[in-house]
Formats: C-alpha cells, sequence, structure tokens
C-alpha cells in the first residue's frame, strides 16, 4: 500500500493505492498551499481505510513542473514521512502522470507554465518518451511534435485549443482529465515499487523543469 500525493497546484490530491488498483482519490483544493491542511487529510484517508503511516510501505509525489512551491511542499511530505518510518519514494513526473491517465499511441500531455511558455511532452503507449519534457512557446512545442496520430491530455485544454488553429493538429484528439493528479501518481508508481526501483528519500528530486523566478530575476539583473 502506497500513499501518493500531488501539491504542484491549487488543485492538490492524495491516493492510496496497491497492486491491484488505486483504492481512492481524495481531492484537496487550497489557495493558501497544502502545508497547514494537507496532514488533516492524510490522517483522515488513512483512518477511514484503517490504515496507519506505518502500515504504508511507500509514498509517491508529483515532482512537477507546477508551482516551485507546491512541489516542494508535497515532496518534502513525501520524503519525510518515509524518512521517519524507513520507506522509500517514488517521484513521478506530472506531464508522466498525465500521459498515463490517457490512451492512445502517442498522448502529448501539456500544461500551462505562463509567461506565454507550456510544459510538454509525448509519450508512446508503453509511457516512453518520444519528446522529452521542455518548457517552451506553443508554437516552438508544436514543432518538435512527430506527424504522427496523436491525442492532447490536459486537465483544461480550452487555454490551448485556439493555438491549434490552423496547425496540421487543429482536428487532434484531446483527452480531458481530473484534476485529481495524485491518482496517476500513484498508478504509475506501484509498479516501480514493485520492480524494486523506489528510492531512498534523499535521491527523490523535483522535476521544475524551468528555473524559479528567483533564479530567473538573478539572472537579468547580474
Amino acid at each position: 500500500m502506497i500513499l501518493a500525493l500531488d501539491t504542484t497546484s491549487e488543485f492538490g490530491s492524495l491516493a492510496l493505492a496497491d497492486a491491484a488498483g488505486v483504492r481512492e482519490i481524495v481531492a484537496v483544493h487550497s489557495r493558501e498551499g497544502f502545508g497547514h491542511v494537507i496532514f488533516g487529510h492524510i490522517v483522515t484517508l488513512l483512518e477511514r481505510h484503517h490504515l496507519a503511516l506505518a502500515d504504508l510501505e511507500g509514498y509517491a509525489a508529483a515532482s512537477g513542473p507546477g508551482s516551485f512551491t507546491g512541489v516542494r511542499v508535497g515532496l518534502t511530505i513525501a520524503k519525510g514521512l518515509a524518512e521517519v518510518h524507513g520507506r522509500r519514494v517514488v517521484a513521478v513526473s506530472n506531464l508522466l502522470a498525465m500521459a498515463s491517465a490517457a490512451e492512445g499511441d502517442l498522448r502529448v500531455p501539456v500544461l500551462d507554465a505562463r509567461r506565454g511558455e507550456r510544459y510538454g511532452a509525448a509519450y508512446d503507449a508503453a509511457l516512453r518518451p518520444v519528446v522529452e519534457e521542455v518548457v517552451a512557446p506553443w508554437q516552438k512545442f508544436l514543432a518538435l511534435l512527430p506527424e504522427r496520430d496523436l491525442v492532447f491530455v490536459s486537465t483544461d485544454f480550452d487555454a490551448f485549443r485556439a493555438a491549434l488553429a490552423g496547425t496540421r493538429w487543429e482536428s487532434a484528439r484531446v483527452a480531458t482529465i481530473p484534476r485529481t493528479l495524485a491518482g496517476p501518481v500513484a498508478a504509475v508508481a506501484v509498479p516501480i515499487f514493485a520492480a524494486g526501483q523506489a528510492l531512498l528519500p534523499e535521491h527523490a528530486d523535483a522535476n521544475y523543469v524551468r528555473r524559479s523566478d528567483a533564479e530567473l530575476l538573478w539572472k537579468e539583473q547580474y
């Protein structure tokens, strides 16, 4: 049994999963962040399944891209609990988790990265990367995609749809997935645990894709 967390946006979530599948997903919406609310939701979720933290065999966390603070909160919680209980951690890319929640031979998850840019990648049906994760303006990202049938994967594609007008993907399929990303994170993580490939807490890293605002501002000034 593992606990998965996603705190990478204001629409966070938790999930419990084991080899039989995802047992429960809990949506946790918090505009003010998750550090002050997430533990209460974890305890309540475990109590519903008559579990304690010591009963969990590992932790998974959405590792980004997303809110820099949100990414750190989820990973820190997963790594801290794993450290206390002698467990291991799997850090799962948000884009990979999104791709796992869709169907198709070529899945293209996209997220708004702001500043006129998008986080994106492309995965085949076995979730192997065809286009590595990047942050780029929309048209530049589209230019990286192979000329194949594909499905775009998003929690809300409306912000991206207009940019497809006049491109070869104007009529491409779109898979809209739930915002509760902890479920797909758990589904990706379970076979990694089963294969003995989960990491010691200190080795689980964030997947920012782009540097933080502070780093970008420092570069501009110096």
